[in-house]
């Protein structure tokens, strides 16, 4: 989901819409994209720690990185994502150019840290999924 809404989806959407409107699908979109993630990676987890109790064999590393990305998923969405929405309100209700020029700022460090953030919650699950595919428990 996370590698076809970044890759595909959210580029797509800002080729073919302006960018207020493509803006607009995506903010609309987003707070969907993160409660996907947050059941994803619970359900992850909650699964992982169920088959540990049961088989009695604790991965550790996968548990550790299952519980980094969901705490990765629950600050972006919660925290990054939530600072995102309320920088590009405050854009939009601007009329100050050197007002509307800071917050342009403020917002595209809030989208860089959030895609960064997504990279990293990406390339975490690539590794849970190499580890669980060479894994003999």
């Amino acid at each position: 989901m996370r590698l076809f809404f970044s890759f595909i989806a959210a580029p797509a959407i800002f080729k073919v819409l302006p960018r207020e409107t493509a803006g607009d699908v995506v903010g609309d979109i987003f707070p969907k994209y993160w409660m996907m993630g947050y059941v994803c990676g619970v359900s992850a987890l909650a699964t992982i720690m169920l088959l540990s109790l049961m088989k009695g064999v604790y991965p550790w590393i996968r548990i550790g990185l299952l519980a980094l990305m969901c705490g990765l998923a629950f600050y972006s969405g919660m925290a990054v994502g939530a600072r995102a929405v309320r920088v590009k309100a405050e854009i939009r209700k601007t009329e100050d150019p050197s007002k509307k020029e800071m917050l342009k700022v403020e917002f595209r460090s809030v989208h860089t840290k959030s895609t960064i953030l997504n990279a990293i919650i990406l390339l975490l699950g690539l590794i849970v999924i190499f580890i669980t595919s060479y894994s003999k428990d």
